[in-house]
């Protein structure tokens, strides 16, 4: 049963990042719980937030691949994925690239894993214990 939920888990996720590149708010959207939040240095930001600014095209995505193993962890209707993501963006007009950690807990509504939370980290040049 555990690898089942993973495999459904890390189809999800890949389909989430093409969702990214595709710009597709509402795919994106469709992923996320409604009180989903991302978590990083700048602060919280919520899914209506990201999803206007995908929507209005101030965000868009050509790149958004895992570059490192996804780790899932599951506890029953709770799923924690964790994997090292590499993204080229625009943001505002300004390109940038980002190399970060991401953290995404999953849980299990009416029958389909919804994200609740994201959090990212930038990611150094090392790692310990991927």
């Amino acid at each position: 049963m555990g690898n089942e939920i993973e495999q459904e888990l890390s189809e999800l996720a890949a389909d989430w990042a093409a969702a990214m590149v595709a710009n597709d708010a509402e795919r994106i959207g469709g992923v996320m719980a409604d009180e989903w939040v991302m978590v990083s240095d700048r602060g919280i930001a919520s899914k209506e937030y990201l999803l206007e600014l995908i929507r209005s095209g101030e965000l868009t995505h050509s790149r958004f691949e895992a570059v490192s193993d996804l780790r899932i962890m599951v506890y029953g209707e709770s799923a924690v994925l964790t994997a090292r993501v590499e993204n080229t963006a625009h943001f505002r007009g300004q390109a940038f690239k980002a190399d970060e950690w991401t953290t995404d807990h999953f849980v299990k509504r009416d029958g389909r894993w919804v994200c609740v939370l994201s959090q990212i980290t930038a990611a150094l040049n090392e790692s310990r214990g991927e």
